[in-house]
């Protein structure tokens, strides 16, 4: 059966490139008048200034600067120079995944800085364009939850994708923007002033609200790099089993946790069967899925001793407005992705778990991502040989784009603390 369905996955993503390859050619038909809207909208209601090939850069005035100012309701202009007009139609044609290919290919730049890219894509965050997209030819709409949300994308056959595709790139590359302890998720700044500290104090933050004690058993599950097993076993005396779908990350923390009582495996959560003190899952659950989730929380509750704590660590949305799975992201960066909307969780987690807390620090994410983006640059000659220019647009947009996401409020990190029926004794997450 599992077959015959990725099969017609296969299918239906065919027929809609081929519909989206003669819709393409219908609005190059249209050329100038999507391209005139486009610069019109642009200006007026993003404060993006579009500056077209072969054509002097445009002089804004001041009393122009105000109007436009005045119309989009922000405070500076951000200025776009556009390389290859076919930008225009192919926006049109497929929103931010044709915005985010063309920036990868050279097509368009912002002439103030690399900095800009985040604050544009916040602003489209703020007005939300991609509603737009979806409302001026409803079949998008349709079109995006079938690609996105009616299959299945995260199942067995499935699930070490992610892994080949982005968390085995190279642990060059993660060094390369990660702070020493390698944590790849948000960082907490409550009182940090710079990435490694923040990064300590989510690992102190995670390990008081998991109220840990001497000999007891831990499940990391998606541990990446393990580094949070190596902390918690250092500093608090507990055994640690880390399971990944990168064969990477488990190689570096086979290494570096060497003497300590801790266990890494190439594994999906669906084949555990273990008993265990305490489960913790720091940024998994964006790539379990939304036909995933019971199944998920129903694996961890079984795996979960009756008066354990389960700590879930995600990135989450609760904008009715905002999409689940962004196609740029999903094609190029983390396949299959899937940001978790909170209304699901509680409904998953429903019958299963108590909540004992949520915490939402999404602020923090923004951030943890502009830092990572500020490492990246500064260490990119150490690796760019390996990667190339190609390579360092990709992730320059992914991190910069991300980061935009938190600072428009419009995603959130949520860290929720869980139990089977209730804890009977006294319990106050750390904050």
């Amino acid at each position: 059966m599992g077959l015959l369905i990725d099969y017609l996955y296969v299918l239906t993503i065919a027929t809609i490139r081929a519909y989206k390859w003669l819709e393409l050619r219908v609005l190059q038909l249209f050329s100038g008048t999507i391209q005139k809207l486009w610069i019109y909208y642009s200006e007026n209601w993003l404060g993006i200034v579009v500056h077209l090939p072969d054509q002097p850069l445009k002089k804004i005035s001041e009393k122009e600067e105000k109007r436009i100012l005045a119309s989009c309701g922000y405070n500076s202009l951000i200025h776009l120079k556009v390389n290859n007009l076919s930008i225009f139609t192919r926006s049109a044609n497929t929103g931010s995944l044709a915005m985010g290919e063309a920036y990868v290919n050279g097509d368009w730049e912002t002439l103030n800085g690399e900095e800009d890219i985040t604050e544009m894509s916040c602003r489209m965050f703020d007005k939300n364009t991609h509603k737009y997209f979806f409302n001026w030819w409803p079949i998008n709409r349709f079109l995006f939850w079938l690609e996105h949300h009616a299959f299945n994308l995260q199942t067995m056959g499935r699930a070490f994708e992610v892994g080949k595709k982005h968390y085995d790139l190279g642990n060059d590359l993660f060094e390369s923007f990660l702070d020493p302890w390698m944590q790849y998720t948000c960082g907490y700044w409550a009182k940090a002033d710079n990435l490694n500290d923040a990064q300590l104090h989510k690992l102190e933050l995670i390990a008081k609200k998991l109220d840990l004690k001497p000999g007891m058993r831990v499940l990391d599950a998606g541990c990446g790099w393990g580094t949070l097993c190596k902390y918690l076993a250092e500093n608090y005396e507990v055994e640690c089993v880390g399971i990944t779908v990168g064969a990477e990350g488990v190689r570096y923390a086979e290494e570096n946790c060497k003497g300590l009582k801790t266990e890494f495996r190439v594994q999906d959560y669906r084949d555990i069967n273990e008993k265990f003190d305490r489960i913790v899952s720091i940024g998994m659950f964006e790539h379990v899925g939304y036909h995933n989730y019971r199944k998920c929380l129903e694996v961890l509750h079984n795996c979960l001793k009756d008066d354990g704590i389960l700590l879930l660590h995600m990135i989450g949305v609760n904008h009715k407005n905002m999409w689940l799975t962004e196609p740029f992201t999903h094609k190029y960066i983390f396949p299959n992705g899937q940001f978790p909307y909170y209304k699901d969780v509680v409904e998953k987690i429903e019958g299963l778990f108590i909540i004992e807390d949520w915490h939402n620090f999404g602020p923090d994410y923004f951030k943890t991502l502009e830092a990572w983006r500020d490492n990246f640059k500064r260490n990119w000659p150490t690796i760019a040989d390996k990667y190339g220019e190609r390579f360092y647009r990709l992730w320059n947009l992914y991190l910069s784009a991300s980061a935009s996401l938190f600072k428009s409020r419009k995603g959130q990190l949520w860290q929720i603390v869980l139990s089977k029926d209730g804890l009977r004794r006294e319990y106050r997450a750390a904050r």
